[in-house]
């Protein structure tokens, strides 16, 4: 059996609008009446989140005063995942038509994210993309779960999937998150980074994928060709 994990965001969803819109959100809710702010243009903004530049600096970038940027940074983090905004989530082009490929060509498919069980399952049923992914092969957080941190929290989900799932002859997980690299490597498993998530290239080669590509559908090419090449 050949296995693929992927990650949800980034992989699967681009999610730069919605975190543009709560951002654009965010500096209006904070700025003071009447205070000359810059809203930073969509490119500008996704350029900082990519790079990992702080929430904090981000909001000084736009124009907040110190108070006003910690009151910025814990504003967005409080508004990102909720309900309303998770609609301006989208399917990264060509990613539906990669995980079909995939499961055209047999492969096991399983999606592991960060997301809560109502946030994966909203996204799920309004793009049409459970289809790609058995009950048993969604690995999420339960609603009521305490994060600890992306970095900890993926490691464990990972360690509890290798317990649950059947063996495979090759396992390969893709994200787009130093978490993604983490939770892999923990556990010996080949690791591919996609650039079309919320990471540039500078800040995933910090953690040493085994390769990286512009998106899921480069991925699937190469895993298709190697295990074409392997039957060989």
């Amino acid at each position: 059996m050949l296995r693929l994990i992927t990650d949800f965001d980034g992989p699967i969803m681009d999610v730069s609008e919605r975190y543009y819109q709560v951002y654009k959100f965010c500096l209006e809710q904070t700025r003071h009446a009447n205070q000359p702010v810059r809203q930073l243009s969509k490119p500008e903004f996704w350029h900082r989140k990519r790079a990992r530049i702080p929430e904090q600096q981000i909001g000084r970038d736009s124009g907040l005063e110190p108070l006003q940027a910690e009151k910025f940074a814990q504003l967005r983090r409080q508004t990102v995942h909720t309900h309303p905004y998770l609609a301006y989530d989208q399917p990264v082009p060509g990613a539906v038509e990669a995980l079909s490929k995939l499961q055209g060509a047999g492969f096991d498919l399983v999606v592991m994210t960060m997301r809560r069980v109502r946030e994966l399952n909203e996204a799920l049923i309004r793009c049409d993309l459970g289809q790609f992914f058995d009950p048993e092969r969604r690995y999420c957080l339960s609603n009521d779960y305490i994060k600890t941190g992306d970095t900890k929290d993926k490691p464990l989900l990972m360690a509890r999937a290798l317990v649950e799932l059947p063996p495979a002859s090759e396992v390969w997980m893709v994200g787009d998150t130093e978490a993604d690299m983490i939770a892999a490597q923990t556990h010996g498993i080949k690791t591919m980074g996609v650039l079309s998530g919320i990471r540039d290239r500078t800040q995933l080669n910090l953690y040493k994928p085994d390769a990286i590509f512009h998106n899921l559908s480069e991925v699937v090419d190469s895993v298709i060709h190697q295990t074409l090449l392997a039957i060989r």
